[in-house]
């Protein structure tokens, strides 16, 4: 681990390697292994991350919108890209850089029907999304009739995988509702193969479905939030190592006495003699004003100090009172010793918010 300049979000890519072997460790052999990069690959840097994985034998990825797929072919990823959300607009940009969209309604199933036709495409691959219960996106069981009447008979589109999304695959106490939602795909899974008399990829888990319901592993799962070291559960964080930490410095100490205000809108009033690290990280970096006045702490010298006051747009101040220190030294805001997962429960937030916030400003490094 390098000491840290400035403020630096460091990526471990031993530590996404150890994460990915570890999830490939819980599913068959012959089940495939679709790795979510979306949101810069969960705030750390998508393409890196793609091409490590791509490296270790991923067979698949999958990105929200078609730009991000368009930034992982720009970076060399050859493997296939599924995109969860196409907009139609982009169906073009999509098809010219073989991108595979999620087909999820009547609308958009007309749109790219169109544009595979006006770009006189053939067989290609299209991936149909089910809703089971998320109640976001997605067809129903009642409509793969509709869906047979649409696709069978023509040859620009092949449906090579239909998926479906868990509502709350990390929470025990809604094991009935996932299970009636596995339940729901397996009907969906066998209708479709009846009317379209051959069965394509079918995948429903995510990283806690995978860890909490083997038996729905079905030909492929999908892993976000776990290949970047948080698995919703402590005894499942015990075996992920977190790819990122962020990292910053002190920019100034100053020493306070009683009745001193500090920040915007005097956030904070000292009560007694305080000393106090401005470091140069804010809001802007993703560093929300809800982690400030004294809710949630970062690791100096391995101690702990209290963000006080309200977050600025580009700094934070902490207090140090106690902690031997110096201008220049490293700070640690979230990372293997201090969790993601943490933090953000600090803020009554997840670690998917805390981690996909951070700002594109701030720079990246790489441990491999």
């Amino acid at each position: 681990m390098r000491k840290a300049k400035e403020t630096v979000l460091e990526i471990d890519l031993k530590a996404l390697e150890h994460n990915y072997n570890y999830l490939r460790s819980r599913i068959r052999p012959e089940t495939k292994f679709l790795g979510v990069v979306k949101a810069f690959a969960y705030g750390s840097d998508a393409a890196t991350v793609a091409l490590k994985l791509e490296q270790l034998g991923i067979d698949y990825f999958a990105v929200a919108y078609v730009n991000e797929g368009v930034t992982l072919r720009n970076a060399g990823v050859t493997k296939p890209i599924l995109v969860l959300h196409p907009i139609a607009a982009n169906f073009e940009t999509l098809v010219s850089n073989r991108l595979e969209p999620s087909i999820y309604s009547p609308f958009i199933l007309s749109q790219f029907t169109e544009t595979a036709q006006k770009m006189g495409v053939k067989n290609y691959p299209i991936h149909i999304k089910f809703n089971t219960g998320l109640n976001r996106l997605g067809f129903t069981e009642n409509d793969i009739t509709y869906l047979g009447e649409q696709l069978l008979g023509q040859d620009q589109l092949k449906v090579v995988s239909i998926l479906s999304h868990l509502a709350a695959s990390e929470d025990h106490s809604e094991a009935e509702f996932t299970k009636k939602q596995i339940s729901s795909f397996d009907k969906i899974v066998s209708r479709f193969s009846e009317v379209f008399k051959y069965r394509p990829i079918c995948h429903i888990l995510n990283t806690s479905g995978i860890l909490n319901y083997p038996e729905a592993h079905y030909d492929m799962v999908r892993s976000g939030i776990g290949l970047y070291g948080y698995g919703n559960e402590a005894k499942f964080d015990a075996q992920l190592k977190p790819i990122a930490t962020l990292k910053t410095i002190i920019s100034q100490l100053h020493k306070l006495g009683p009745n001193q205000s500090i920040g915007y809108n005097r956030g904070h009033i000292t009560q007694e003699n305080t000393v106090t690290a401005t470091l140069p990280i804010g809001h802007a970096d993703g560093i929300g004003r809800q982690y400030g006045k004294g809710k949630t702490y970062v690791m100096l010298h391995e101690q702990m100090a209290p963000i006080i006051g309200n977050v600025c747009m580009d700094m934070i101040m902490i207090d140090v009172t106690g902690i031997e220190c110096k201008e220049g030294d490293e700070v640690i805001v979230f990372g293997p010793q201090l969790s993601a997962q943490e933090q953000a429960e600090t803020a009554n937030t997840i670690s998917y918010e805390l981690l996909t916030g951070i700002s594109q400003r701030v720079k990246r490094t790489y441990i491999d």
